[in-house]
């Protein structure tokens, strides 16, 4: 493979939930690697700061609103990234949700039907769209991201354990489905992130610290640490590569 199999110029990058956390370290990686960034989160304004600062470093980037819990909004975003930018390569699904932490005995099915609408549902018809644009050009690539919770779900939180399970069991679908379309679609399993999303399980410092002595690396990860993994999966670096999940959890698995 000639040149720099890492390389994402020219390519158009679209990632949800791309204003904090993971997705914003997403974001400005794949920025730096070339891509054509689009933003998008329930929040414009959140977006568009994410975008501003792709731009002050040199990058190309657009902001997009979307609330990934309604497909309608989620058929508009996917189409505004290509009317602006006329072509969608990449899709990083990483809006997700998580209302409701403790027992099952205990949850209410409101909050049961927003972890499916959000995490389930809304990864799922983001990638069938994204899908569409890539088969006017046969190639693209897909990064589902899931959590080590599908593997092994931790206590308290049962329905968002089940939906990241089922997204890589979706990936795997997917993957086998689109191959022939030249689109690759593969997943990512972070541990715990320090991140907003994730306050409950690092802020508070007992709990904090019986997490840290769980880990083999002995602490918790940082958003950036999820990017590298994102840009080889998203990158020619990974052209065979499609159905599978990557684990970056400091050994959790293990």
């Amino acid at each position: 493979m000639a040149g720099d199999e890492f390389d994402l110029s020219g390519r158009v990058a679209l990632i949800t939930g791309g204003s904090r956390g993971i997705g914003r370290a997403v974001a400005l990686a794949l920025a730096r690697r070339g891509a054509i960034v689009a933003v998008a989160s329930r929040k414009l304004a959140d977006c568009a700061s994410v975008a501003a600062e792709i731009r002050t470093s040199g990058g190309r980037a657009s902001a997009h609103a979307c609330h990934i819990g309604e497909p309608a909004a989620i058929e508009a975003m996917v189409a505004a990234v290509e009317g602006q930018h006329g072509r969608l390569d990449i899709l990083v699904n990483n809006a997700a949700t998580n209302p409701y932490y403790g027992p099952a005995l205990d949850m209410d099915l409101a909050s049961w039907q927003k972890t499916l609408d959000v995490n389930l549902r809304g990864y799922f018809w983001a990638s069938v769209q994204a899908a569409r644009c890539m088969l006017r050009q046969g190639k693209g690539a897909i990064v589902n991201v899931a959590s080590v919770n599908a593997f092994r779900p931790m206590d308290g939180q049962t329905c968002y354990s089940l939906t990241k399970a089922a997204i890589v069991n979706m990936t795997q679908g997917l993957a086998r489905e689109w191959a022939r379309h030249g689109i690759r679609v593969n997943a990512l399993a972070p541990g715990i992130v320090e991140t907003r999303f994730a306050a409950a399980l690092h802020q508070d410092p007992n709990h904090r610290a019986l997490v840290e002595q769980l880990v083999p690396l002995r602490r918790i990860a940082q958003p950036e640490e999820m990017a590298g993994a994102v840009v080889y999966l998203v990158s020619d670096a990974a052209s065979y590569t499609t159905g599978s999940c990557l684990t970056a959890d400091g050994g959790w698995l293990a």
